[in-house]
């Protein structure tokens, strides 16, 4: 997917603490979420349809990605 992601509004995951490894996501832009490296503000950022980020989410909170 792509998308014009000039007008999303950062902000960082609470979940990044202080330790500099961060997440920041954008989720202003209707039918986009854009997810970036919050210490490469200007590098590339994914970009997610709601149904996408959803799913993401999910497998988050099941643990699907833990190490």
């Amino acid at each position: 997917m792509t998308g014009d992601l000039r007008g999303a509004q950062w902000r960082k995951s609470t979940f990044s603490g202080d330790t500099g490894n961060c997440v920041e996501v954008a989720s202003n832009l209707p039918g986009l979420r854009g997810v970036r490296d919050s210490k490469v503000p200007g590098g590339p950022a994914l970009v997610l349809s709601p149904g996408e980020w959803s799913a993401f989410l999910d497998g988050v909170k099941a643990g699907r990605f833990n190490a």
